[in-house]
């Protein structure tokens, strides 16, 4: 069967960095897919905590008005990053580097609510 020329090629899936797993792909090793599971569920019951923490603050009254924006900010950017990490599941390092990068965005989230 001929390919349409205007037709683009397939993307190669080594050369693309986020994607969602195909069919042919390897599954990722159980220990991997564990340890990357626990981290991100740490990371989610540490951003309710910010949540309610910072629902409370603002509720009470006395916070900046920058205070929710930067805190949802903070909250979305680790969501996004930890998305961004599971995605990239069949890479070495990618994963460990965007879950990493969503515990700093969360612990300036903790350091922003406990501020305040």
């Amino acid at each position: 069967m001929a390919t349409d020329v205007n037709e683009p090629a397939p993307p190669n899936p080594r050369s693309v960095l986020f994607r969602f797993p195909a069919e042919d792909d390897p599954a990722p090793r159980t220990r991997r897919l564990l340890a990357m599971s626990g981290y991100a569920s740490l990371l989610g019951l540490a951003g309710v905590g910010v949540g309610v923490r910072g629902l409370v603050s603002s509720v009470r009254g006395g916070v900046p008005d920058w205070y929710v924006p930067m805190l949802a900010f903070c909250g979305m950017l680790s969501v996004a990053l930890s998305v961004a990490g599971f995605l990239s599941i069949h890479r070495r390092r990618p994963p460990w580097l965007l879950l990493f990068g969503a515990g700093v965005s969360l612990t300036a989230a903790v350091g922003l609510a406990v501020a305040y």
